[in-house]
């Protein structure tokens, strides 16, 4: 039997990071290891130790000392989820100033298979740097689910509401595309 394969699942910090353990679940569901690494921001909104106990693996958060072993194992794939205004921005300027970041940039190198779902406000989306942003990551092969007009955004200040127009399903079907990309890479 082969090895499953790894979906790291990068938090943002965001509403919608606060419903990774609903989420969870649905990925194991379709043969993923799953490993959560959060930005600091994304701390506030993440119960880590549910997180921990759903994957068997700890949140990371920030970068190891050079010489300790990693404790994850190596990515298959990643989905960002979700992807703020400011990561966003930061990933496609190649800012590595968080270990999200870091990590997204590497795989930007190593081809990996990379999804992200941007939930800026709908003032945000409009900024010009954002706008060039989802061009740039686009042009690398990143998959956007970002369609204003299929996926509402949330208004400035809209605060609980704003996590309930978060694309999880069409997020889960864009991952497993992936699965079968990696299993077919991979030769599993």
């Amino acid at each position: 039997m082969t090895a499953t394969p790894v979906l790291y699942v990068i938090a943002c910090g965001g509403r919608p990071a606060s419903d990774l353990p609903d989420f969870i679940p649905k990925l194991i569901a379709q043969s993923w290891e799953v490993c959560v690494i959060a930005t600091p921001s994304a701390l506030k909104f993440i119960d880590r130790a549910l997180v921990r106990e759903l994957t068997g693996h700890v949140v990371r958060y920030d970068y190891k000392q050079p010489d300790e072993p990693d404790i994850l194992p190596p990515a298959d794939a990643i989905a960002v989820a979700p992807a703020t205004f400011n990561t966003i921005n930061k990933w496609a300027y190649g800012s590595s100033d968080t270990l999200a970041l870091g990590i997204l940039n590497e795989a930007i190198g190593l081809e990996l298979p990379l999804v992200a779902v941007p939930v800026p406000n709908i003032a945000l989306a409009k900024h010009p740097a954002f706008v060039e942003s989802v061009v740039r990551l686009r042009s690398w092969s990143v998959r956007l689910i970002f369609e204003p007009e299929r996926y509402p955004l949330p208004t400035p200040n809209m605060g609980p509401p704003a996590a309930k127009l978060f694309p999880w399903d069409a997020l889960l079907a864009e991952i497993d595309g992936m699965r079968v990309e990696v299993r077919e890479t991979k030769g599993r």
